[in-house]
């Protein structure tokens, strides 16, 4: 039985070395965007409402859509950038959208800013649409396939596959936590309406849940939730608990267009 919620979704105090992750993130995204310019789409009069870009070299297959985490509250695009290589480098147009950050606003309303980053990208690209996200990010894009989604029905029809990382399908625990009161501010209601796991998929969705063995067993016991709820609701829905693996690590072979991560997001 879990009786410290805070330290059952902590993350950082769990992985050796976990200070130094940002300021590499930082440094490797911009050092891929020196190398790969974006494209800036604006979504929204806000800073954060813009997407980041990345055009392959050729004609692109469709469009990848990438989503940051942080847990809705920390981070921004400009700190990813670097893991759109794998996708890339396989011939999608890759876009990483930002979004306004709790607790300016509500996780509901962070929900609404990605269906229209996706919904403006869309009209920008023709093609297949493929979705992933990570931790926060994987929450965001399986909100995008649930049967109340906000995307209209010409992109719905476009999206081919999801691959939330790490993500979090239920959030009603996170109603325990600290982090809830200082930023996120969920109230039953909202943590009811926005859980992905509370809600059917849309009709078709393919799924791949994927999580590292190695993180904290509650996004392990989320990722398995998710697989097994969805799996009873009709979709095509594969759960991956990649070994040795934690919550920053599963990220890294995002750049590798070889890697088993990015053949689930982006391959044939």
């Amino acid at each position: 039985m879990i009786t410290d919620w805070d330290d059952a979704y902590a993350i950082m105090p769990h992985i050796p070395g976990s200070d130094a992750f940002p300021e590499r993130w930082a440094a490797d995204a911009a050092a891929f965007r020196d190398a790969h310019p974006p494209r800036v789409l604006r979504y929204g009069d806000h800073p954060r409402q813009a997407i980041d870009v990345f055009p392959p070299d050729g004609a692109p297959r469709g469009l990848a859509i990438w989503v940051h985490g942080g847990y809705w509250s920390r981070f921004d695009r400009h700190d990813w950038s670097h893991y759109a290589a794998g996708a890339r480098a396989r011939g999608w147009a890759v876009a990483l959208p930002g979004y306004v950050l709790a607790p300016e606003v509500r996780i509901s309303r962070i929900t609404a800013d990605i269906s229209r980053a996706i919904t403006l990208a869309a009209g920008e690209f023709a093609g297949p649409i493929r979705l992933s996200g990570h931790s926060a990010g994987g929450h965001l894009v399986a909100r995008q396939i649930c049967d109340d989604s906000a995307l209209p029905d010409e992109v719905l029809a476009r999206i081919e596959r999801t691959l939330p990382i790490s993500g979090l399908f239920d959030l009603r625990p996170l109603l325990r936590i600290q982090r809830n009161l200082d930023s996120l501010r969920l109230d039953a209601a909202e943590a009811a309406a926005e859980s992905p796991a509370l809600r059917a998929p849309v009709d078709g969705a393919l799924v791949r849940a994927w999580v590292g063995a190695d993180e904290r067993p509650e996004f392990v016991r989320q990722n398995a939730l998710i697989a097994s709820v969805w799996s009873g609701l009709g979709a095509d829905i594969v759960e991956t608990v990649e070994p040795g693996a934690d919550h920053f690590t599963i990220i890294d072979p995002l750049t590798d267009p070889g890697s088993p991560i990015v053949e689930a997001f982006a391959g044939d």
